[in-house]
């Protein structure tokens, strides 16, 4: 899948918004990704899960035993690329706060995992998920998302393979430009702002 097939597939969802909005991580931007939008029709949440699955290394997709995503944002990708690897997929949620592996879901000591997210713009709940994965036994081999606006910043301490890498401005919210100032800002994520 190329990049404008990608891209057509966020537009035909009406995915790529503009505004102002206050991402999970606390910084602004004029432009969000709402990937549940793009992930609601299941034939498109296939196609782009399959895409990200083939730009896997054949060794990293033949090591996987299972996949793990954090809620709420991974669950369906997470749940679509166990399907086009042929592995289990589950999720850690984060009812106190703490990512935890919860739902009767349990990792065997040494299983590989590959973390699959929505969307990485700083790292920050990947490297909490893939913390309650390694405290849950499993060993966390990578990272896969449909998206990484992170401008290549986000360290993961782990290899990290998105579908799409999309360069979105993002400013501190007491560091706003004007024209996005001027602007009510909207929520859309899944996590409180920091």
């Amino acid at each position: 899948m190329t990049e404008e097939q990608i891209l057509a597939e966020f537009r035909a969802a009406d995915a790529l918004l503009e505004g102002h909005f206050i991402l999970s991580s606390g910084l602004r931007s004029p432009r969000y990704l709402q990937c549940a939008r793009v992930l609601m029709d299941a034939g498109r949440a296939r196609r782009l899960a399959e895409a990200l699955a083939a730009k896997l290394p054949a060794e990293l997709r033949d090591s996987i035993d299972v996949v793990v995503s954090p809620a709420m944002g991974g669950v369906i990708i997470g749940h679509e690329m166990g399907r086009a690897l042929g592995k289990p997929a589950m999720f850690v949620e984060r009812p106190d706060g703490i990512f935890h592996l919860r739902r009767g879901f349990s990792i065997e000591p040494g299983q590989r995992v590959l973390m699959v997210e929505d969307v990485v713009t700083t790292g920050l709940s990947s490297r909490e998920a893939i913390k309650a994965v390694r405290e849950a036994g499993g060993e966390v081999i990578a990272e896969a998302a449909l998206v990484d606006r992170s401008g290549g910043t986000a360290d993961l301490g782990i290899p990290f393979v998105p579908l799409i890498r999309i360069d979105v401005p993002t400013y501190d919210a007491k560091n706003l430009p004007e024209e996005l100032a001027a602007i009510p800002a909207v929520k859309p994520g899944s996590r409180a702002a920091a």
